[in-house]
């Protein structure tokens, strides 16, 4: 018996791995995140699989399905939204098994900020603009570190994907000001790459009163990424010569 931790992608089903969807096809008993995955990919389940629906569930419920699965020898997929390894609490999960000498695997999915770049057309690492991505979220229920406030990661003006902070855009956005600037670029994606995809795009200026407008306050990630073109990459300069291209002359 195994328990595969498994990456549910963004929403779209085509945007599972191969490895995703064929757990997903053949396992007998599925435990997932239904406030949060798409039922495009829950559908994907055979009639005949057990289902449970995770958003109901306390911790020690979970663990309860999982022991009730290892009873009957029977694998379960432990499905979570977009990649495991980002806001989804298999660490407690595992932590939970681990006395039990459950064996389990975690299988990578695409995360949102992937599928929210990909509906705005955006790179979000531009030469001489942004090297660097910040995946964060606010605190709620669940604190943040001290150092990891929104405020420090604005001051080295990296790209920023908030998590979980629809709620709290206006907030957001006063703050990021005084560090990109009321014009730098920003936009909303509420559930990125579902039927239901809607995008909203600004400025920090503006982006807080037009996802208000579309009615967005959950399910959607904010993105903020600095004003200008940079320069162009030095893999494809025609001067540029690396182990597997020659300079051009």
């Amino acid at each position: 018996m195994k328990v595969f931790f498994v990456g549910a992608g963004p929403g779209d089903p085509d945007l599972l791995t191969r490895k995703a969807e064929r757990l997903l096809r053949e396992c007998p008993v599925c435990i997932y995140a239904g406030s949060l995955i798409s039922p495009a990919i829950v559908q994907l389940l055979r009639p005949e699989a057990e289902k449970h629906d995770s958003a109901k569930l306390s911790l020690p419920q979970v663990i309860d399905l999982i022991l009730g699965a290892r009873s009957r020898d029977l694998d379960v997929v432990r499905l979570h939204t977009g990649d495991p390894s980002i806001y989804s609490a298999i660490g407690e999960q595992i932590a939970e098994l681990e006395p039990y000498g459950i064996d389990y695997e975690v299988v990578p999915g695409v995360s949102a900020f992937q599928a929210a770049a990909a509906a705005l057309g955006w790179e979000l690492t531009v030469p001489e603009v942004a090297q660097s991505i910040v995946l964060t979220r606010i605190p709620g229920r669940t604190p943040m570190p001290a150092a990891e406030s929104l405020r420090r990661f604005a001051e080295t003006g990296a790209t920023l994907c908030l998590f979980l902070s629809a709620h709290a855009i206006e907030a957001h956005a006063r703050t990021l000001i005084g560090y990109y600037g009321q014009d730098c670029p920003a936009a909303v994606v509420y559930h990125a790459s579902w039927r239901d995809e809607l995008i909203v795009r600004g400025t920090l200026a503006d982006i807080a009163e037009k996802a208000r407008g579309a009615g967005i306050t959950k399910t959607a990630l904010f993105l903020v990424r600095r004003e200008g073109h940079g320069g162009r990459s030095r893999l494809y300069d025609p001067g540029f010569e690396h182990g597997y291209r020659k300079r051009e002359a």
